[in-house]
């Protein structure tokens, strides 16, 4: 009868999430208008970063175009990551978004570490402009 009581639990302790799953927003903040097809090197975004799990020591940040992905916009890392739930503009630069052509689809991936080990990582996209 113990095995019939302990199979459910468990069940129940196998689907709970250990920590919430991590997830962001990002707002392209203050960076120049451009539209021409050549980017501007800018202050990254403003990201806002939630369900992170405890011990992360370092984020990674890269930007991809979605109409152009073979562009490389670049990105940065946080390598003394401090627990903040916002990032703001300064902590690293690179290639703005700057669509020749109409609005593009822009997503930021986001790495998060603790040590050396990949613990999470999240997505979201934005349109430009």
């Amino acid at each position: 009868m113990r095995k019939i009581i302990l199979i459910p639990l468990v069940l129940i302790l196998y689907q709970s999430p250990l920590y919430a799953e991590f997830t962001f927003t990002f707002k392209w903040g203050d960076i120049p208008m451009c539209t021409t097809g050549n980017p501007n090197r800018v202050n990254n975004p403003i990201f806002e970063l939630n369900g992170l799990p405890d011990g992360v020591t370092k984020l990674t940040f890269r930007m991809i175009d979605k109409n152009v992905p073979t562009y490389n916009h670049g990105g940065g890392k946080i390598n003394n990551y401090d627990g903040s739930s916002v990032i703001e503009p300064g902590a690293f630069k690179y290639k703005s978004p700057c669509p020749p052509n109409g609005k593009h689809t822009y997503e930021w991936i986001i790495k998060a570490y603790e040590g050396t080990k990949k613990v999470a990582t999240a997505k979201s996209s934005l349109k430009y402009p």
